[in-house]
């Protein structure tokens, strides 16, 4: 048997006016003649963001919810290169120890995945630095929130820039140009396009990295390999990890659109998962990557007590068995 928890992406379909990705356009900034004013301006609006993070996570405990996905929109133009003077985490430290504070008094899983634009396998410097400097955000609002940052950050491997094997190479190599701090936030997934799974493995069992296996993008994009075949090797790379195994659950939207995130999850597609990794690991944590946020949460969560094999434990985890 095996404990699975879930948690959703980010923001919630229930709570009114609670985004935590509020924005300021550069453009707009720029419109703004007072640059102190412009940045006041930005500032209400992050501290707004992570007020409203804050809210999820009250939302989150209520429906027993232990496994959450920060927006990575919190901080809007935190890297902008206009905007390099401007310190950003001085005015969030009092919302940050809250959200740490709530966070610390009610134990659940946060965690980061950033834009796609963060690439560490990129040969341009410009863009290796920014991804590096995207990525030391991510870990200084952790360390604000003081919550651990080993492994809590998602990362796809990057572009396939017209040759897979050298694109792996090159992530291989840049990872020596990333700080240590860093390197142990980050954990890897395989993708739908460029890196299948056995990419992924070739490149978090090298680098000691674990895999965090999404398995819609496996069915959308795989060449001749069966996950079952690699589920024992996916596991291994949480050996050391403090934190259980993750994987990402989604549906197609349909046929034609395979890819697409579908607004809910399919409850047969996510048991033909369940039934093949049951009893392999104690406990896994499943991140839904759908439409409808936490509403396809709780309607996965319905959905799954028709079957025999499973015993809900509370709104938001069960045991298969």
């Amino acid at each position: 048997m095996t404990l699975v928890r879930l948690g959703y992406v980010a923001m919630s379909m229930q709570l009114q006016n609670a985004s935590p990705s509020k924005t300021m356009t550069f453009a707009q900034f720029s419109k703004l003649k007072d640059r102190d004013a412009a940045i006041d301006k930005l500032e209400r609006i992050s501290v707004t963001n992570l007020e409203n993070c804050l809210r999820l996570l009250r939302h989150n405990v209520a429906n027993d919810i232990k496994f959450f996905r920060f927006s990575s929109k919190l901080i809007p133009l935190a890297n902008h290169e206009e905007l390099s003077d401007w310190k950003f985490m001085r005015p969030l430290k009092g919302i940050l120890k809250e959200i740490g504070d709530y966070i610390e008094e009610h134990p659940m899983r946060v965690d980061f995945h950033p834009d796609h634009f963060v690439l560490l396998n990129s040969k341009n410097k410009d863009i290796l630095n920014q991804t590096i400097k995207t990525l030391s955000m991510h870990r200084s609002l952790l360390k604000g929130m003081r919550v651990p940052t080993e492994h809590r950050c998602v990362l796809h491997i990057g572009g396939g820039y017209d040759d897979r094997e050298l694109a792996l190479e090159q992530f291989i190599h840049n990872w020596a140009l990333v700080p240590q701090a860093l390197q142990e936030m980050l954990i890897l997934e395989n993708d739908d396009t460029t890196f299948h799974l056995r990419d992924a493995l070739y490149v978090c069992e090298k680098l000691n990295v674990p895999l965090v296996f999404d398995y819609h993008h496996h069915l959308a994009h795989f060449e001749k390999e069966e996950w079952e075949e690699e589920w024992e090797r996916v596991v291994g790379t949480w050996e050391f990890s403090p934190l259980p195994v993750k994987m990402h659950i989604s549906s197609p939207r349909d046929e034609k659109n395979f890819r697409a995130h579908a607004d809910y999850i399919d409850p047969r597609m996510f048991m033909d998962f369940l039934s093949k990794i049951k009893g392999s690991v104690e406990e896994i944590h499943c991140m839904i990557e759908a439409k409808k946020k936490d509403e396809a949460l709780f309607r996965l969560m319905e959905d799954l007590k028709g079957y025999p094999e499973i015993e809900r434990v509370d709104g938001a985890s069960f045991i298969v068995h």
